[in-house]
């Protein structure tokens, strides 16, 4: 009788395991990762950007930027530490939460404090964070908020700047959906490319 059993039921639900098993965990796995890698190789490896044969950054994930030679990008709300892709959340505070209101204070007078003549609104995009606190982006009109700072530090032009800004937006998904976007990142790393030459 139990050797019955064994052979009509447990046999075939062991089998059964090894079988998907080595299907969903090792065949398609390796056949996605394949394709992926034939067609999205740059995609499939996280979108790096390399500078000197160095990962300067991904594409992807936003950076933290201080320095008034370059472009700030979002704040980011993730922990322990800021832009953490292992910990991707918002902060899930208010409107009124002490603890938003001072961080939103706080990058305003950074804001001021780094560019004392720009008197133009200051984009809300540059004083709070995204909803994956990941964000690469900025809307054109932080780009611009920030582009006298910006050559000025660098001894460049306004307009050559804003050219470098222009050439690093992107426009609306399907032209009708979201906004204008700047790649943080990617914008710095043209302008540190124009420096140096």
């Amino acid at each position: 009788m139990k050797k019955n059993m064994f052979k009509e039921q447990i046999r075939p639900a062991i089998l059964l395991f090894l079988v998907l098993s080595l299907i969903t965990g090792v065949i398609y796995p390796l056949f996605v990762t394949g394709i992926a890698q034939l067609f999205f190789h740059h995609e499939a490896n996280g979108s790096l950007i390399y500078r000197n044969a160095k990962p300067a950054g991904s594409l992807l994930i936003g950076q933290q930027f201080d320095d008034p030679k370059h472009f700030w990008g979002r704040l980011s709300s993730t922990s322990p530490v800021q832009f953490n892709a292992a910990s991707s959340s918002g902060s899930n505070l208010g409107p009124s939460n002490p603890v938003l209101l001072g961080a939103v204070k706080a990058r305003i007078n950074a804001l001021k404090e780094a560019d004392l003549d720009n008197k133009n609104s200051i984009p809300v995009d540059l004083v709070t964070s995204s909803a994956s606190g990941l964000d690469p982006h900025i809307s054109l009109a932080a780009a611009y908020y920030q582009i006298p700072r910006v050559a000025r530090v660098r001894g460049l032009s306004q307009d050559f700047v804003k050219k470098i800004v222009n050439q690093y937006s992107r426009g609306r998904f399907l032209k009708v959906i979201g906004e204008p976007v700047v790649n943080v990142l990617e914008v710095n790393l043209a302008l540190d490319t124009q420096n140096t030459k």
